[in-house]
């Protein structure tokens, strides 16, 4: 094997790795059927208890400060982030989308609700 044909492989690998990549990691970020990356059935029925009883403190604990979700969601508007998780366990997708929009999440391109606009203004 070539060198070239070395470096042509390794750079097709790489250029499909960067274009899937990005859709592996968004893809379960507010789609209920897709599992995330710290799912476990224990998580996910406590998580379910949470979003059923409206327990901000519950889901607070459980989500242990991952992701940009526990720094957009707090007491005041969990319920409407219950709401949109409802909504999309029913398969109302699009209003579950709705209401994660209006809370700044969900946008995947760092725009939302006092986000910079995803130019990186609120690190």
């Amino acid at each position: 094997m070539t060198k070239k044909s070395m470096l042509l492989g390794l750079s097709s690998f790489a250029l499909v790795g960067a274009v899937l990549a990005p859709q592996a990691v968004f893809a379960y970020k507010g789609d209920p059927g897709v599992q995330g990356p710290n799912y476990t059935a224990e998580r996910h029925e406590a998580m379910q208890k949470a979003f059923e009883t409206n327990d901000y403190n519950a889901w607070k604990a459980l989500s242990n400060g991952h992701g940009r979700v526990t720094k957009v969601v707090n007491a005041e508007n969990f319920s409407k982030f219950a709401e949109a998780h409802k909504l999309a366990d029913q398969g109302k997708v699009d209003e579950a989308k709705a209401i994660r929009a209006e809370l700044g999440l969900g946008l995947k391109n760092g725009s939302g609700n006092k986000q910079g606009n995803g130019r990186g203004m609120n690190r």
